[in-house]
């Protein structure tokens, strides 16, 4: 009787075991399942929505839009080249004056110039020029610091006027897309005589497709737009304080 016993407890937790072992093995496949179905619905998603975009593009109407669109990647290219530009112009200008100060101490002048020559960015330029006439004194080299800083500021801002003409541009052409699209719409219901929604209705989609896909275009580029100016400020800003620190290190080395 005890061996029976003993049998059925045995038999029991085997059971059991079994139970929990199969347990999870379920929940992990319904998991992936699940998983699974989400990732079809967000590509259904994605692919749905680039489809509407397609289709609300080809209902605007190919001149306006495709004009709007160029606008864009006209403008995102000089933006972005713009952004490479300045992130590779911007120069730690604490470390540059401590260096040519440095430079300055151990190795004279043209110690200063090779170490600003060989440090990248508009900082060091403007350095290497007002280090390269201060042997006609320290108000030639200040003249050629303030004269190569306006020329550095030019480059910095190089082509940014056409990304703010496409920023007015785009939305313009939108609003005329709009004005073309109600002429047509009232043409059509002067010809039909009568006043039918379905005349009507084509050419204000038409006019509101091509107000919003330029407002569209306007604001992206009108962010990208204050990120390059503030980037521009920045190091304005930086070109200028060094200017006064180099002017204040040369007068220092002269007395």
């Amino acid at each position: 009787m005890k061996k029976l016993f003993i049998a059925l407890i045995f038999l029991g937790f085997i059971t059991s075991a079994k139970a929990t072992t199969i347990m999870p093995t379920l929940s992990t496949a319904a998991v992936a399942t699940s998983i699974q179905e989400m990732d079809e619905e967000a590509q259904v998603e994605s692919a749905s929505f680039t489809q509407e975009l397609k289709k609300r593009f080809i209902e605007g109407g190919p001149g306006f839009m495709g004009i709007v669109l160029i606008c864009l990647i006209l403008g995102l290219a000089i933006a972005i080249e713009r952004i490479i530009f300045l992130n590779l112009a911007t120069t730690n200008t604490k470390k540059l004056t401590e260096g040519v100060e440095e430079a300055l101490s151990s190795g004279g002048v043209d110690a200063a110039k090779e170490f600003c020559r060989n440090t990248k960015g508009p900082v060091a330029s403007i350095f290497y020029q007002g280090l390269d006439r201060v042997d006609e004194g320290v108000e030639s080299a200040e003249k050629a610091v303030v004269a190569y800083g306006g020329v550095q500021m030019g480059q910095l801002e190089k082509n940014v006027s056409w990304i703010s003409l496409f920023i007015a541009l785009a939305p313009m052409l939108g609003f005329m897309g709009t004005v073309i699209g109600m002429i047509q719409a009232f043409d059509k219901i002067e010809a039909a005589g009568d006043m039918q929604p379905s005349l009507v209705a084509g050419g204000i989609k038409v006019a509101l497709l091509t107000t919003v896909f330029g407002l569209i275009v306007a604001i992206i580029l009108q962010v990208f737009y204050n990120y390059i100016v503030a980037k521009i400020d920045s190091i304005v800003n930086d070109m200028e304080d060094a200017s006064i620190t180099l002017v204040d290190i040369l007068v220092a080395q002269k007395k």
